[in-house]
């Protein structure tokens, strides 16, 4: 199997069979071997070397509690209402600590951190928000779903099931 896809200048999906395969697709004969490294960011999130979500976890939540606290006067405001409070917060912090879910390798112990984050869970109830177990699973099915309503050949889908050898 191979696939390449080129729809943008800085887009480039490759697969191959094995990962000899890949490795020739990826180095250029001139060119000095790409640096190892245990994570790095692409499209806003956190990669690491074995395929963990820690990382992007623990920087999700660090960018949501940046964001919540720039907008503690808005918490505080006597002259907002709950309902617009609730808007603010699921626009500005809730999309920023979940972005990505669909594709974290979700733990108990990643669920627990968002939890912690999340502490108010009264709150959380009387403001109708659903838990972040059931949203974080429902975005996972949703994601599954467009990924398997795509056409056979599309790269999301081939590289849904895409398994190397070696």
């Amino acid at each position: 199997m191979q696939l390449n896809d080129l729809d943008f200048a800085d887009d480039l999906a490759l697969l191959s069979h094995t990962q000899q395969q890949m490795q020739a697709k990826t180095t250029s004969v001139a060119a000095p071997s790409p640096e190892d490294v245990k994570n790095f960011t692409y499209l806003g999130s956190i990669i690491d070397e074995h395929g963990g979500s820690d990382a992007e976890v623990k920087a999700r939540i660090d960018n949501s509690r940046a964001t919540y606290l720039l907008l503690k006067n808005v918490w505080n405001s006597k002259q907002l209402s709950t309902n617009i409070k609730v808007r603010i917060f699921n626009t500005n912090v809730k999309t920023v600590l979940l972005y990505g879910t669909e594709t974290w390798r979700t733990t108990k112990v990643i669920i627990q951190k968002i939890l912690v984050f999340i502490n108010n869970n009264l709150l959380w109830e009387r403001t109708n928000q659903i838990p972040v177990e059931e949203e974080i699973r429902k975005k996972r099915w949703k994601w599954i779903g467009h990924t398997l309503r795509e056409a056979p050949n599309s790269v999301t889908r081939q590289a849904l099931t895409w398994n190397p050898e070696g």
